[in-house]
């Protein structure tokens, strides 16, 4: 089981970047799929996460109204979009994947199974 996040970079306050994260190895439709960050300093934190067919989203209160989780089914592709970042968004962004199959979006690391190696953004003032 293989999950590649890419996507990352440097932008200032106020940009937008979208990550990706490709999965290979595991049946992906079946897959709760979710974003967590960790700043440095700090533990990991989620950030997203997206039920299997893509009908249920939760969003940490700190991204709520600015970034968006999707999926592509097809393509085995999670995405993060982030909009309106902020110097406090500086931190690697890891995808997850959980296969338990659960309805609901586990919103803990715990729940997740499968992580992608991270990929940094950077958000500067």
């Amino acid at each position: 089981v293989q999950l590649q996040a890419s996507g990352g970079g440097l932008v200032q306050a106020g940009g937008s970047l979208r990550l990706s994260c490709a999965a290979s190895g595991l049946p992906f439709s079946r897959y709760v799929l979710g974003w967590f960050r960790q700043a440095p300093g700090k533990e990991r934190e989620f950030v997203a996460a997206i039920s299997r067919s893509g009908s249920i989203k939760y969003y940490a209160d700190s991204v709520k109204g600015r970034f968006t989780v999707s999926r592509d089914n097809v393509k085995n592709t999670v995405f993060l979009q982030m909009n309106s970042l902020k110097p406090e968004d500086t931190a690697v962004y890891y995808c997850a994947g959980d296969r338990s199959q659960r309805v609901v979006p586990g919103l803990m690391s715990k729940n997740y199974d499968y992580w992608g190696q991270g990929t940094l953004v950077t958000v500067s003032s």
